[in-house]
């Protein structure tokens, strides 16, 4: 099984934590309905039978942790993701931000 060159002390314990599959249960927006509502995706595998092949990262629950402090937490707090699940779970909660942010209060109104 393939290893990050650099920081395998945190991804391993995380990745094995996880069964080395990635641990989206719906953040991105897919209900991962056809796999009991957590995300297939396992490290090294392939996306579908030509795509291309799947190297799990370690991050935090929240995907909007910028990343200075995301390298200082520790093991327990981090995840596996697959990085699509990752993008589309940082975009749907930016959009989630920017729109209660975007909302008028009750005093500007």
């Amino acid at each position: 099984m393939s290893e990050p060159l650099a920081g395998v002390g945190t991804w391993r314990p995380v990745m094995e934590a996880a069964g080395h599959r990635c641990q989206c249960a719906g953040e991105c927006g897919n209900p991962h309905a056809r796999s009991e509502g957590r995300c297939p995706r396992e490290h090294d595998g392939y996306t579908s039978k030509h795509g291309h092949r799947i190297r799990l990262i370690a991050a935090p629950a929240d995907p909007l942790t910028p990343p200075v402090e995301a390298a200082a937490l520790p093991v327990g707090e981090l995840r596996a993701w697959c990085p699509e699940c990752h993008t589309a779970a940082a975009r749907k909660a930016r959009t989630a931000t920017a729109s209660v942010e975007d909302a008028p209060s009750l005093f500007e109104l």
